[in-house]
């Protein structure tokens, strides 16, 4: 297994896993609808940008080639306060492992990776906004459950 930092030569697998991972947990089954080749276009901007850019973090798990696992990782800087260093933080999003490397471990030494790395990078803390099946996986993995943030969305 090969845990590293996701390159351009990964970006067609990068596409096929964010759509694999929307139209698996999709309970409305709307995304199917949805036409994959403005996806692609679409996705693959997003990920040309974030690749090169020194905000987005793509963490990936590979077996023989092929990625079976991603957490997609953006650094949200902070403004600055008098008095300390200000480190940014992570935000941990588009976590991902293919159906048959799950329960495997996998997820959890990319986990342990990442974690090292944000220590090693002394970003200040990881926020993710688990779903309902993966807070266990979380909790083992040294993360705290905490309350829900305050949300506003416009009309």
């Amino acid at each position: 297994m090969n845990i590293r930092l996701a390159e351009s030569n990964d970006i067609k697998q990068l596409i096929r896993m964010r759509w694999d991972f929307t139209i698996e947990f999709d309970e409305s089954k709307n995304n199917e609808q949805t036409m994959f080749n403005n996806f692609e276009k679409e996705y693959q901007t997003f990920l040309e940008s974030a690749l090169n850019s020194i905000q987005w973090f793509i963490w990936v798990a590979e077996e023989d080639g092929k990625i079976v696992s991603h957490i997609y990782i953006e650094l949200i800087h902070k403004v600055p306060r008098p008095g300390r260093i200000t480190h940014p933080f992570a935000y941990m999003t588009n976590v991902y492992t293919i159906k048959e490397f799950r329960n495997k471990g996998i997820g959890s030494k990319l986990l342990t990776k990442i974690n090292e790395w944000t220590k090693e990078k002394r970003y200040e803390f990881i926020i993710v906004w688990p779903s309902d099946d993966s807070i266990n996986y979380y909790k083992k993995n040294g993360y705290v459950h905490c309350t829900e943030p305050m949300e506003y969305f416009p009309t």
